[in-house]
């Protein structure tokens, strides 16, 4: 998988490039979680969401955040990682400019940042949301959320305990014209540490997906 190093607000973002042989493939960008606490783009959870998507048939780029691997720039709180991924997006949509989908996915902080992108971006036209930590981050910004996806966590996550997920899901169930899929893995922590929990949550990922693009195939 080509490694690739593309422009960001703070310089070079370094990233893992995946893309289809058909032009018209849709894409997806994978977010990592915290930088602060060992989040990387080779973080487990990322890497298997990045290949589910590749194996749906998506073009992929996964990435590190600013001062992460080889991406310049520092921490910052979650602003810059937000103009991070925007780049990103960026660069995936001018490398494939014939793409009808784009999908944002994001695991922990990741998905925080991700959902946070889709408020700006009105071409993602589906998210999948690992773990968000509603308990850490505020979330009330998704007012309206502007496109349908899917919340999927562990029934036994201690760093984003269920109850704030389901109070995120049951918020975002009231907003009309989208439909948010909720999934719940019984006995999986926050990392789905095991191969079973991790191929559960991918299996859910990769239906979910499916289903969506036969919808909107139709």
């Amino acid at each position: 998988m080509p490694e690739v190093i593309f422009p960001g607000p703070e310089g070079r973002l370094e990233g893992r490039y995946h893309p289809q042989k058909e032009r018209d493939a849709p894409i997806a960008i994978v977010l990592h979680p915290h930088p602060q606490f060992g989040g990387t783009m080779n973080n487990k959870v990322v890497y298997n969401l990045h290949y589910a998507f590749f194996n749906m048939g998506f073009t992929v780029l996964r990435f590190n955040f600013r001062g992460v691997g080889r991406s310049q720039g520092e921490y910052d709180q979650g602003v810059g990682e937000l103009s991070d991924a925007a780049s990103a997006l960026d660069y995936l949509q001018s490398m494939n400019n014939n793409s009808k989908h784009c999908w944002v996915a994001g695991f922990s902080f990741g998905a925080w940042i991700g959902m946070q992108l889709l408020m700006r971006r009105p071409e993602i036209t589906g998210f999948i949301s690992v773990a968000p930590p509603a308990n850490m981050y505020d979330f009330s910004f998704l007012a309206p959320c502007p496109s349908s996806g899917l919340v999927i966590n562990g029934t036994n996550d201690r760093v984003a305990p269920p109850a704030d997920t389901h109070s995120l899901v049951n918020k975002l169930h009231e907003q009309k014209g989208i439909t948010i899929t909720h999934t719940e893995i019984d006995g999986a922590g926050h990392f789905f540490e095991t191969d079973e929990y991790m191929d559960t949550m991918v299996g859910n990922v990769s239906d979910y997906v499916k289903r969506r693009l036969t919808e909107t195939s139709r």
